[in-house]
């Protein structure tokens, strides 16, 4: 099964920050590097469900929540992806994307 690490990467990122820990913080508790962490956030590296597990565990979110629609065969894909994408986007950001899109639906 294929899967978006950018997704699961941002919602690791958002539970990891409403539990107001650092990446510094979280790399510590799970022995690995500050910079193994910033990949995960950033997509950049497939993570293990061993990892993810013990990720979600000191995050206290559910591997579920992580993991839901993550696949681009899944009929809500995109829409949880543009979701979580957009969640903490700044207003006049959101404008520029929505203008972006516009155009590009319209075209």
């Amino acid at each position: 099964m294929e899967l978006n690490y950018s997704i699961i990467g941002v919602r690791l990122k958002q539970a990891r920050i409403n539990k107001k820990i650092t990446q510094e913080e979280l790399a510590e508790k799970l022995d690995v590097s500050v910079t193994y962490i910033s990949r995960i956030e950033r997509g950049s590296t497939a993570i293990n469900l061993k990892r993810l597990s013990a990720i979600c565990n000191l995050l206290e979110v559910s591997m579920g929540e992580i993991l839901d629609d993550v696949s681009p065969k899944s009929a809500s894909y995109l829409n949880n992806a543009f979701s979580d994408l957009l969640k903490n986007c700044p207003p006049e950001k959101l404008d520029l994307i929505y203008k972006l899109a516009k155009i590009i639906v319209e075209s």
